[in-house]
């Protein structure tokens, strides 16, 4: 698992400060590799010895040619539209997704970096259908299809990346190795897109049900096995590894399927709140998020508010969709171990999160009154259109 201890050895990691790519360059700085961090953004916390950072954007060609100077592997990490109000965003996406990824393509062929890590998402397969221990022979889900456009032109970039595979480098220095890793969602202490959201909708009261099959089941991995993958993919890119990874997708995952609102029950009762019991059809919360996104599309150049669900969401929370590991343990020695949210809770904790005594405010109550209202219109609407069409059906 450890990358050459060379002074030749230095890797770039796009988006390298938000919480996956800042992980990953500390643990192969601690391994004694140049680690450069390249992103918009600056990284919450303070560089550790040995890791440079570099502002710039990789919708800029011209910022990542100058960042990558004597790299020998890139890990293109960074992206936009995942999850919130930034899936709404279409033109950022594209932008950031797919013309963001072709620059870094282009940069690596221009200055000679022989590897290229790309950090893909289940999505590019998956569009709401079940899934049950799905394998890398899985086609693209065709762009069509797809509920949200960050999946989209996720597609489209991993496409690019592996087309990329055995291109010829500039200066007639051998050609470019790229892979792809898809991941399930992401979690961990100090994760900072999606467990933050749900702690916020835990502590405003929102949380009061869950929806789908309780025996659906999805993946999820540790952010620390998602490090370890892509360490052992920048390795399979390599000679002594006879290239084995070039050109190839591996799905990413803890490899033990879960049941996503069991997954977050930990969460919820280790924050100390109860855990729902009302159980609510999965075509009904689809039908909110559908209405939500139509309101967003509305009213979201005058007010851009943060959409309860998506629709994506919904598919990735309450669909079974979960992938098998074998390839990339056979090919990449990859090992996942075990995690559970014991830490998740206790940073929560530290961060003054969790549930206080005679803290049932009016604010939780006029929360609690709106969500009531919005979800007893959506049932009516939800229940009118269902059996109205059943009825309609039936008349004729």
């Amino acid at each position: 698992m450890d990358l050459q201890k060379s002074p030749k050895e230095t890797v770039l990691i796009t988006g390298g400060g938000g919480y996956f790519g800042f992980r990953l360059g500390c643990t192969l700085c601690k391994k004694g590799i140049a680690v450069i961090l390249f992103d918009i953004n600056i990284p919450i916390q303070d560089l550790p010895k040995g890791m440079q950072l570099i502002c710039g954007d990789i919708c800029c060609v011209t910022d990542l040619e100058k960042a990558l100077q004597n790299v020998t592997c890139v890990f293109h990490v960074a992206s936009f539209g995942m999850s919130g109000k930034d899936q709404m965003n279409h033109k950022r996406i594209e932008y950031v997704n797919v013309k963001g990824t072709e620059n870094v393509l282009q940069a690596c062929k221009r200055k000679a970096v022989p590897r290229l890590v790309y950090t893909s998402t289940y999505n590019v397969v998956f569009g709401g259908q079940v899934i049950m221990n799905g394998d890398e022979s899985l086609p693209y889900l065709p762009l069509h299809l797809h509920p949200d456009h960050y999946s989209r032109t996720k597609s489209v970039a991993e496409k690019k990346v592996l087309e990329a595979n055995g291109t010829a480098l500039e200066r007639g220095v051998g050609v470019l190795r790229t892979c792809v890793l898809r991941s399930a969602g992401i979690y961990g202490p100090g994760e900072q897109r999606h467990l933050p959201r749900i702690v916020r909708y835990i502590e405003k009261g929102l949380f009061k049900f869950v929806y789908g099959d309780p025996k659906s089941l999805v993946d999820f991995v540790h952010v620390d096995n998602l490090v370890q993958a892509h360490i052992l993919a920048s390795e399979a890119l390599k000679a002594d590894k006879k290239h084995i990874a070039s050109g190839q997708p591996y799905f990413i995952s803890d490899g033990r399927p879960v049941n996503n609102f069991e997954f977050f029950r930990p969460l919820v009762e280790g924050l100390g709140y109860p855990f729902p019991t009302l159980r609510l059809p999965l075509s009904l919360i689809y039908f909110i998020a559908f209405m939500t996104e139509m309101v967003h599309f509305l009213l979201g150049r005058f007010y851009n508010f943060q959409p309860f669900l998506t629709r994506t969401e919904v598919y990735k929370t309450g669909v079974t969709h979960y992938f098998s590991m074998e390839k990339a343990k056979k090919e990449l020695g990859y090992e996942p171990q075990p995690f559970d949210f014991k830490e998740v809770v206790d940073w929560f904790k530290a961060e003054g999160h969790g549930r206080k005594f005679q803290n049932y405010t009016l604010k939780h109550l006029i929360w609690n009154g709106i969500l009531v209202f919005l979800l007893a219109v959506a049932v009516l609407t939800w229940f009118s259109n269902v059996y109205g069409d059943v009825s309609l059906k039936d008349s004729f």
